[in-house]
């Protein structure tokens, strides 16, 4: 990040307004970045007002895992894919099923799953089995020495998996592979955080729909819909708000590009093509702000669910963090430390660098994303931390925390936050 974008965001209170759906006009496309531009031009036109964007093949055309998974005629590479896979379990996913508002899913080895789709291509693209998509597969994490991929920089400020690297629990980087005509239904991605999807090979359609526009796609009981094509979303009895939703906006993904999806677009994508894609769900200081209003909604839906033995449980809010981390993947004291390990971070970085009165190097102490971002990214990202955190020391549910569960004094964090920010600021 560049003196000026910094300077531009620092006195944020609060993120800028965040463009509505009703400013476009139904001929307008999603951008398209053809070349490589500065990372501060896609950090103020994309990131902070959360707007999707496309990336041209040119952003992958280096990239090991689309020399080698595919062929010639830009079909997947079965056979170079079962020489590096061949006896992997991963998971895959019936698209004919209903599981919930999922398709369900069972680990298969990776060659069972190759001969599966073979035979589905040599039948017309069908099956008795129905139609089968290997999806959600931590390949990167375990096969790192691969090497099928570099994150581009626009993408690389990824708290996510930064904080989950360092825990080493899990990890938000996925491989999908999909026969033609595997879909996923509609959806808005964890955390409401963002995502990146690279095509490797094959074509994908996407519906997406910015956020607040899936209100008007729930059902009469409130449920989100499952397929926002169906004809049932017409009968009004079922879906009594869907004509007021706002037409999606359509996106047909080539292969080798790459689709930006904002925080909290929900969305419905289909395998046009037989498609291999590379996809991480990501976050930072631009939707940190959405993320944590997410996480405030999540409670409260838990604790109006089991409302009525709010007087008959001692230890009812801690119940209903127990029951939103079941359900969201995560609680307000695991929210807090993914801050304290982001802040702590950033910290180090900044005291770290020269210029700053210390005589180490930043690459002595610091990953090489952070150093390639720069020191005034880390000072947004630590303004983003105070800001939030501000936020959640005045949050009563956050107050009720048992000070222990924490591990740390958030108010402490506050004052080291600030002291660094100051080196730069």
């Amino acid at each position: 990040m560049d003196r000026e974008t910094f300077h531009s965001c620092c006195s944020l209170v609060k993120m800028p307004s965040r463009r509505s759906w009703l400013q476009y006009q139904p001929s307008h496309f999603v951008d398209y970045m053809e070349r490589a531009t500065a990372y501060s031009k896609f950090f103020r036109n994309y990131l902070l007002p959360n707007q999707p964007c496309m990336f041209s093949k040119k952003f992958t055309e280096d990239w090991n895992c689309r020399k080698h998974w595919v062929t010639e005629e830009g079909k997947p590479n079965f056979q170079r894919l079962l020489q590096e896979f061949d006896d992997t379990p991963v998971p895959v996913a019936n698209c004919n099923a209903k599981e919930y508002n999922a398709n369900p899913k069972q680990i298969m080895p990776f060659k069972e799953f190759i001969q599966y789709w073979r035979e589905y291509i040599q039948n017309g693209h069908s099956s008795p089995k129905g139609c089968l998509y290997l999806k959600d597969w931590h390949m990167q994490r375990m096969f790192p020495e691969h090497n099928a991929y570099k994150t581009p920089v626009y993408f690389s400020s990824d708290w996510l998996n930064e904080y989950w690297d360092t825990i080493e629990v899990d990890d938000y980087r996925f491989v999908y592979m999909g026969p033609k005509g595997s879909w996923t239904p509609f959806h808005a991605d964890v955390f409401r955080s963002y995502s990146w999807s690279a095509n490797i090979c094959g074509r994908k359609k996407w519906l997406l729909y910015p956020p607040g526009q899936e209100e008007f796609l729930r059902d009469c009981h409130g449920n989100l819909a499952y397929d926002v094509t169906a004809v049932v979303l017409k009968d009004k009895g079922q879906f009594p708000h869907f004509e007021q939703a706002c037409q999606p906006l359509e996106i047909i993904q080539e292969a080798g590009e790459i689709i930006f999806v904002p925080s909290g677009w929900h969305h419905q994508v289909y395998n046009l093509e037989d498609t291999i894609s590379i996809n991480h769900n990501w976050l930072n200081g631009c939707n940190l702000d959405i993320m944590w209003q997410f996480l405030q909604e999540e409670l409260s839906s838990v604790q109006k669910e089991i409302e009525e033995w709010r007087n008959t449980m001692d230890t009812w809010h801690q119940h209903c963090q127990v029951i939103m981390k079941s359900c969201t993947g995560i609680d307000y004291v695991e929210f807090a430390s993914f801050l304290k390990t982001i802040a702590n971070n950033r910290i180090s970085f900044l005291t770290s660098c020269p210029g700053s009165g210390s005589a180490s190097s930043c690459q002595s102490c610091l990953s090489e994303t952070l150093s390639v971002l720069g020191p005034h990214h880390s000072a947004f990202d630590l303004q983003r931390v105070v800001h939030v955190l501000e936020s959640m020391l005045s949050n009563e549910d956050f107050k009720r925390l048992e000070p222990s569960a924490l591990g740390f004094k958030p108010e402490d964090l506050l004052q080291e936050i600030r002291e660094a920010v100051h080196t730069i600021v």
